[in-house]
C-alpha cells in the first residue's frame, strides 16, 4: 500500500489530547497554523499567521509553530486509540483554518481513516470548493462555523465577507459525503440578537442532512495571548453572554427550525 501521504509536512502549533469537544467522544485535536480570517474575538490569535512566532506566556518567550510530518502527528493520535474505540472519538483538525494547509489537512485525515480512526474538522469553509472536496472522502464530521448571514457585518468583524462560506455550506450539504454540523460563535455586538440567530438557524435548517446546530458562547480565555503577541485585544470591553440569554437564543433556534440545538461544543 502506498503510504506517501505519511511524509507530507505541515505546520502546527499544538496537539491537544483528551478533548471532549470538537466532535463526538474523546478527541485528539491537531491545531494547524494559518487563517484567512481575522475575527475580533479569536481565542487562538497565535493560529492566524502561518509564520513561526514568539509569544510571551506567563512572562517567558515561547516558540509558536513547528513543522511536522503526518506520520509524526499520527504517532500522538495513535496513543489514545482505546479511548476513541470506547467513546466514538478520534482525530479533529482545528486551527486557524485547516484548509489553509490543504494537502497536509487532507493527508492527516487520510492517515487516520487508513487505520480506522474517525475524523472531524472544525472549519469556516473559507476556501475554494475544490479544496474542500479533496478532504471530504476522508472526513466523518464537518463542524462548520457560520457566523452571520449579513456579508457586510461579517466582513467588518472578521475581515472577509461570507458569500463563499455560505455557498460552500450548501455544496458540502448537497454532496452528502460527510456529516455536517453548524456551529455559531455567539458574540455580543456582532450576532447575539434573536433575529441574527434566527436567520442562521433558518439557513442551516435548509441544508440537506444537517440535524445539529451548536451555539458557542463568547469567552475571553484567549485575551492574554494578544498581549503576549504584542497585539491589542479589540473585544476587551465585551462581556460573555449570560446563561439566560443563551437559553433564549436556543429557544429561538428551536422555534425557527427542526434542528437539535446545543449550547457549547
Amino acid at each position: 500500500m502506498d503510504m506517501d501521504f505519511l511524509r507530507t509536512k505541515g505546520r502546527i502549533f499544538d496537539i491537544q489530547r483528551y478533548s471532549i469537544h470538537d466532535g463526538r467522544g474523546i478527541r485528539t485535536i491537531a491545531f494547524l497554523k494559518g487563517c484567512v480570517l481575522r475575527c475580533r474575538w479569536c481565542c487562538n490569535p497565535e493560529s492566524q499567521e502561518y509564520a513561526v512566532q514568539t509569544m510571551l506566556v506567563q512572562g517567558k518567550p515561547k516558540i509558536i509553530g513547528r513543522d511536522v510530518t503526518v506520520e509524526e502527528v499520527m504517532e500522538e493520535v495513535e496513543k489514545d486509540r482505546p479511548y476513541y474505540r470506547r467513546s466514538g472519538g478520534g482525530l479533529t483538525l482545528s486551527g486557524g483554518e485547516s484548509l489553509c494547509q490543504p494537502q497536509f489537512a487532507r493527508d492527516l485525515l487520510h492517515a487516520a481513516k487508513a487505520v480506522g480512526i474517525p475524523t472531524a474538522m472544525e472549519s469556516m469553509a473559507c476556501a475554494r470548493y475544490e479544496v474542500i472536496e479533496s478532504v471530504l472522502p476522508y472526513l466523518d464530521q464537518y463542524l462548520m462555523d457560520i457566523k452571520h448571514m449579513d456579508p457586510q457585518k461579517h466582513k467588518a468583524f472578521t475581515g472577509r465577507s461570507n458569500e463563499l462560506m455560505l455557498e460552500n455550506a450548501r455544496r458540502v450539504a448537497a454532496s452528502g459525503m460527510t456529516e455536517l454540523s453548524i456551529r455559531v460563535p455567539v458574540i455580543p455586538t456582532f450576532n447575539d440578537t434573536p433575529e441574527e440567530i434566527r436567520d442562521i438557524a433558518r439557513f442551516a435548517d435548509r441544508l440537506p442532512g444537517v440535524k445539529r446546530i451548536h451555539l458557542l458562547p463568547y469567552h475571553r480565555l484567549g485575551q492574554d495571548k494578544y498581549e503576549g503577541l504584542g497585539r491589542e485585544y479589540l473585544m476587551k470591553d465585551i462581556l460573555p453572554p449570560a446563561n439566560e440569554h443563551m437559553e433564549m437564543l436556543k429557544r429561538t433556534v428551536e422555534q425557527n427550525s427542526r434542528l437539535i440545538c446545543q449550547i457549547g461544543g
